[in-house]
């Protein structure tokens, strides 16, 4: 056991996956010899061979179209966007064949595949390389969609990810790429997509949140209990198919919630969060439902970029405002 990075608890679940599986097959933009652009498969290529970890030319659509196509031979294909901002060419393939295949063929073709994307801000990279657009997979029936928050979700996740009978989308919060270690152990347990976890049992207030924003809402509930504050933090992880039911239970016991979410506010998934919690809860809630979110505008390059991201204290004034409510 030793304490590794996200990052390096991709590689780990990658490499174990494909020790255990020779139908697991990983491909995508410099994942070969230069090891991916945050070294995701660092290793794997001298490891596994050229066969199974395959180089390809900067062509996402072919990149989704290939993944497809050898899930429905079979195989299990880990195909990688080097950034989310880059999926939108592949996007007529996962959404109109990747997530219809099941249901098209009757259940006689299923897609074991995974499609892993770096994703959101906070790195200070160009246009197109910032986006956090996973409201618009989460949209689409078919797909599930997962984001780790930490080392042991990402290793946990990533092998239920390749485990699975359909597609995945897997996106991973790059900004907490390195941010903290874990230990774990490469013992091969999985963690169960579709399930939130509660990181922090709380009374007063629910918090919400996923992927990298996930770090500043656990260092809110921090300052928020030496304000005398009990919060409940929960980290969605699988934000399609959306495990609601935790979350609804956490706002029947506090009564408050407060939605952090990385993405522009606009159609973003604490919307639909939102309208759940308003829907079933709506007579167990002791103040409005409270959200925290990027602006709704492109992500601004560089300097800008800072100014843009959700910070602490916007997590923190408005949990204190939700809790003054009356």
């Amino acid at each position: 056991m030793s304490a590794i990075t996200l990052i390096e608890a991709v590689n780990l679940a990658l490499a174990h996956e494909m020790g255990q599986d020779p139908e697991v097959v990983v491909f995508g933009e410099d994942v070969g010899i230069n090891g991916g652009v945050f070294r995701a498969t660092d290793g794997l290529q001298k490891k596994y061979g050229k066969e199974r970890v395959i180089d390809t030319p900067l062509a996402e659509a072919m990149i989704a179209g290939v993944a497809i196509g050898m899930a429905a031979q079979g195989m299990k294909p880990v195909a990688e966007i080097q950034f989310m901002g880059f999926i939108f060419p592949a996007a007529d393939h996962i959404i109109s064949h990747c997530a219809r295949m099941r249901n098209r063929t009757r259940g006689r073709i299923t897609l074991p595949m995974v499609i892993r994307a770096p994703y959101g801000g906070g790195i200070h990279a160009p246009e197109n390389h910032s986006e956090s657009t996973e409201a618009i997979f989460a949209h689409i029936p078919g797909i599930k969609v997962v984001i780790p928050s930490n080392p042991s979700r990402a290793y946990g996740l990533m092998l239920a990810a390749i485990r699975d009978p359909d597609p995945v989308i897997f996106l991973e919060p790059k900004r907490v790429y390195r941010i903290e270690k874990h230990e774990i152990e490469d013992n091969g347990e999985d963690y169960p997509i579709g399930m939130c976890f509660v990181d922090r049992e709380g009374s007063d207030i629910t918090l919400v949140s996923w992927g990298a924003m996930m770090h500043e809402t656990r260092q809110a509930a921090e300052v928020l209990a030496k304000q005398g504050i009990s919060a409940e933090v929960i980290d969605v992880a699988t934000v399609s198919p959306l495990d609601i039911d935790t979350i609804l239970e956490s706002v029947e016991k506090t009564g408050r919630i407060c939605i952090v979410q990385e993405a522009p506010k606009a159609g973003g998934l604490g919307s639909e969060i939102a309208a759940e919690v308003a829907e079933k809860q709506i007579f167990n809630l002791l103040a409005p439902i409270g959200r925290v979110a990027g602006y709704d505008a492109v992500i601004p390059y560089y300097r800008l970029e800072k100014q843009f991201m959700p910070k602490l204290e916007y997590i923190v004034d408005e949990a204190k405002r939700l809790m003054e409510f009356k």
